[in-house]
């Protein structure tokens, strides 16, 4: 794809709606720099610098939607806390439709907080309650989304495992997608894999994906992780089929990205020739910009193609960030 090629779909992505369903997260970061070791244990002194607080999860994918000039409308559930409050503040000062943000008792906003020195990560604190929603909460949070899916070009699903999305939930939105012929891509975890039938495009890691094989019985020993291009290649084909959805994705790091297509086809794609300084948020960039393409009438192989750029944008920056549609664009000759 050349330059003016990805300018061209990427251009349309302006004012498509995506309704993203999924894991709401607030991801805080303290940053600061390290010159001694505490006198009190062996433990590292970070002299503290600045705080910073952005959307992430779900929301992440949402903020990185609304970069690249969607309509974003976000389904969630958050806890009855000021985190939450300030997640929902976040996302509604950046544009999106926040309607269907469901607010409970029941557990806090999930809200991961990293420790950095310089550009290293020294620790993370997670602070989340992982139980299925109560049945009334999954309810209130069907039929929020619902209605929003009459406005909507595509349905984009992000699965952390955080309890929100249930089988019955995804399914439900999934056939009320179908019904309405729109795109519907997904970033499952192996334990939800199963739950995304059908889709457009499900989206792993490696090592998500040797996890998905193996809870499928899947022959093989991690086979994504292999060296070996026919080991990996067929264990992908396997996996697919196995998932019974219409494109799955694999991201590869270093080495770019696969997808397996319906027939027993695929399609490697390198990555990028970028500084990589921070992995995070890569595979929610990835996923979105590919979301958008096929919203926007490209082919799966073009949609990838930008969703492989959009990834390796945001992984020459540090923390969770997004890629705008300029800097998508520069990776293309």
């Amino acid at each position: 794809m050349t330059r003016k090629q990805a300018e061209e779909i990427l251009s349309r992505f302006e004012g498509k709606r995506v309704l993203v369903v999924g894991d709401l997260m607030a991801d805080e970061y303290i940053w600061g720099n390290v010159s001694r070791v505490s006198p009190e244990a062996p433990v590292l002194v970070l002299d503290m610098v600045r705080e910073s607080f952005v959307p992430g999860g779900a929301a992440n994918v949402a903020a990185q939607l609304l970069t690249l000039g969607a309509e974003v409308m976000v389904a969630g559930v958050i806890g009855n806390d000021s985190t939450g409050e300030r997640l929902k503040e976040k996302l509604g000062i950046m544009g999106a439709d926040i309607s269907a943000v469901i607010a409970t008792y029941d557990r806090p906003t999930t809200q991961k907080t990293r420790i950095v020195a310089g550009t290293q990560q020294l620790v993370r604190v997670d602070r989340e309650k992982r139980d299925p929603l109560p049945d009334f909460t999954a309810s209130r949070l069907v039929q929020s989304a619902t209605r929003l899916l009459e406005k909507c070009d595509a349905i984009l699903f992000s699965d952390y495992l955080k309890g929100v999305l249930s089988r019955d939930t995804v399914r439900s939105l999934t056939l009320a997608g179908q019904e309405k012929g729109i795109v519907i891509t997904a970033n499952p975890k192996p334990a939800s894999a199963k739950f995304y039938e059908g889709i457009d495009v499900a989206q792993f890691n490696r090592t998500e994906a040797d996890q998905t094989a193996l809870a499928y019985a899947l022959p093989g020993n991690d086979p994504f992780e292999s060296a070996d291009a026919q080991t990996f290649h067929e264990a992908g084909t396997r996996l697919r089929a196995a998932l019974a959805v219409k494109n799955l994705l694999v991201t590869r790091g270093g080495e770019g990205l696969t997808v397996f297509h319906n027939g027993d086809i695929y399609t490697d794609m390198p990555a990028h020739r970028v500084e990589v300084f921070d992995g995070t948020g890569a595979g929610d960039s990835t996923i979105a910009a590919l979301t958008l393409a096929l919203a926007s009438g490209a082919s799966v192989k073009d949609a990838i193609a930008l969703g492989n750029a959009s990834g390796g944008a945001v992984v020459r920056k540090v923390g969770v960030v997004t890629a705008s549609r300029e800097e998508i664009a520069s990776l293309f000759p």
